[in-house]
């Protein structure tokens, strides 16, 4: 299959090595208008040239990439793979993404991101689901640069403090680096509303912490996982980039589980 990428960071950077590695090839890299003399045999600064030659778009660029490229790509009726589900929390970009969606025949893929469980969550939603909450721990230097700056004092925490209580639509516009996870929650299960969210700051930590409470019909679970970085990047889930691939591989297989 031939790919083109959206991005050049250390997601994108992973997934154009796993691809390659599974006989896929990376024909066109979108990047800033600035980066594309760093190697004008790949990198394209328009839609039309990412395009032009690939069967499959995948998005390793953050929410702004999705709400900018995401509907051009679509309408033109190439399937599109993100793992920027945050973005689909402002109803506005969800509207113009589903609507370019149908305009083209074609389909945006979520990639299930740093988390795990959704396929049980998912499949509790066919039934009736009462509570979804999800709880996302980091250690404080891992809030730097978000609004969990402005209310805790990060670098001199002692204790595991919380910074945020809200809805995983709140989470995802106000933390659009961090809570791609919370959308990926709440697109499976109860939707952006109705999904409850806690962001910690816990200095006892060295991983990212992410866990899921469910309760329904089907029963209830929880579900936790302790993620590793990518090591070229301490901010970027290792699991995130791997999520991309694996929704590669089932776009790809004959076999979908």
């Amino acid at each position: 299959m031939r790919i083109g990428l959206i991005g050049k960071g250390a997601i994108a950077q992973y997934v154009s090595n796993a691809v390659q590695a599974r006989g896929h090839s990376v024909c066109a890299v979108l990047v800033r208008s600035g980066s594309v003399s760093q190697n004008p045999e790949l990198f394209v600064d328009s839609v039309s040239n990412l395009t032009a030659n690939t069967e499959l778009v995948i998005d390793c660029a953050g929410h702004r990439a999705l709400e900018e490229y995401g509907p051009q790509i679509l309408a033109c009726g190439l399937d599109l793979v993100t793992v920027s589900i945050g973005a689909l929390a402002d109803q506005r970009v969800a509207d113009a993404l589903a609507s370019a969606a149908r305009e083209g025949g074609a389909k945006l893929h979520l990639a299930s991101g740093a988390i795990g469980a959704l396929d049980c969550l998912s499949a509790a939603a066919t039934g009736k689901l009462e509570k979804v909450t999800y709880v996302g721990r980091k250690p404080p230097l891992g809030w730097m640069g978000s609004p969990a700056a402005d209310k805790l004092h990060l670098e001199a925490l002692t204790i595991a403090e919380t910074h945020f209580k809200g809805t995983a639509r709140e989470a995802a516009l106000r933390f659009p680096k961090n809570a791609n996870v919370a959308a990926a929650v709440a697109l499976a299960g109860l939707g952006f509303d109705q999904t409850q969210v806690r962001l910690i700051a816990d200095p006892s930590i060295t991983r990212n912490i992410h866990e899921i409470e469910a309760e329904g019909d089907f029963g209830q679970f929880h579900f936790q996982i302790s993620g590793n970085s990518l090591p070229d990047n301490p901010r970027s889930s290792a699991l995130a980039a791997m999520s991309v691939v694996s929704k590669l591989e089932q776009i790809s297989s004959p076999v979908v589980l």
